[in-house]
């Protein structure tokens, strides 16, 4: 757990500085510096896509995702829920969705991939440390970028990082024998097609529901088991 609880520190220092940071940069620079990092988180969503094996496991899983999300809602139900738990520290419910949003994109951003399944494994595993120890570095430097222009919201994902990895750490040895590398790999392209989205978003192409794409993550195993 000790990587972990580094990579939660890495990321609460850079989206610290991150904030002092934000306190200097005018609102139009903010939006630019925001647009340029959707560029950036553009071209990670679709280097890392391109990995699938099988376009047809993609598209199924990412279409099959969507329509969960939309029958249940849950873009509109996490959302409503995150306001509800920012109100009485918002000036608004203006204020409110932007943090929901900030907090949700750092954290699908800083989580999902293959590095942060292969690296909680290995810590947890082999007590390699390796790997967390430099997706801390990284997330520290998207910390920075993230709070600065996105705002305070980018906190919020220490905290689901130190849950979501530390919850693989810890369960290592019953969750290694389920996941095969085409399993890791499928589900990294698929999460890479969500951080696709997150940066559409940011430059503000589109305003996709990010929530409502996350149920494609556990198509894919279940497609994979499917065609085995």
């Amino acid at each position: 757990m000790f990587a972990v609880i580094v990579n939660t520190l890495a990321i609460m220092l850079g989206a610290g500085i991150g904030l002092l940071l934000r306190r200097g940069i005018s609102a139009a620079l903010s939006e630019q510096m925001l647009k340029a990092l959707g560029l950036c988180t553009m071209v990670i969503g679709i280097q890392g896509a391109l990995v699938t094996s099988n376009i047809l496991i993609l598209i199924i899983a990412i279409a099959s995702g969507v329509l969960i999300g939309e029958i249940f809602d849950l873009d509109g139900k996490v959302n409503r829920f995150t306001a509800a738990l920012l109100e009485k520290h918002t000036k608004g419910p203006g204020q409110a969705a932007q943090m929901a949003e900030a907090f949700i994109s750092s954290c699908l951003i800083m989580n999902v991939g293959a590095m942060v399944i292969v690296g909680s494994l290995d810590a947890g595993l082999r007590a390699n440390y390796t790997m967390l120890y430099t997706k801390s570095l990284l997330d520290f430097i998207s910390g920075i970028m993230l709070a600065a222009t996105m705002g305070v919201g980018v906190m919020g994902s220490a905290l689901f990082t130190l849950i979501f990895q530390g919850a693989i750490v810890l369960g290592a040895e019953v969750i290694a024998p389920l996941l095969s590398d085409r399993l890791i790999g499928e589900l990294s392209a698929t999460g890479c097609v969500i951080i696709l989205a997150i940066g559409l978003n940011m430059v503000g192409l589109t305003r996709f529901k990010l929530i409502n794409y996350l149920p494609a993550l556990l198509i894919v195993p279940l497609i994979l088991l499917v065609m085995h």
